[in-house]
């Protein structure tokens, strides 16, 4: 079988990366009917960004505290309550587990 599909050019970022796709169609470049279903993507580690900011002491005390309890670190802790309060947030109200 013969691949007709055009060659994906060498990116220097993923901002031209972006780019391109933005306003390239993928079914010229990508056969999807011989693409991998469900592919999984063990080493996949989500982009950071550092971010500042100010606490009281008294909760980075209570944070410190509770860290050491899980016997985690506490900026972990601190991603984990974010995450799970922005996931609550973020749920339709009728979906809530919790009401």
């Amino acid at each position: 079988m013969q691949d007709n599909n055009k060659s994906i050019p060498h990116f220097d970022n993923e901002d031209e990366e972006r780019a391109f796709w933005a306003t390239h169609d993928s079914t010229e470049y990508i056969d999807w009917d011989r693409a991998e279903k469900n592919p999984s993507f063990p080493n996949l580690k989500p982009s950071t960004r550092s971010v500042s900011i100010r606490l009281p002491e008294s909760l980075l005390a209570q944070l410190k505290m509770l860290a050491n309890k899980r016997d985690v670190p506490y900026q972990s802790l601190m991603k984990t309550f974010l995450a799970e309060k922005v996931r609550e947030e973020t749920t339709p109200y009728t979906y809530r587990k919790d009401e």
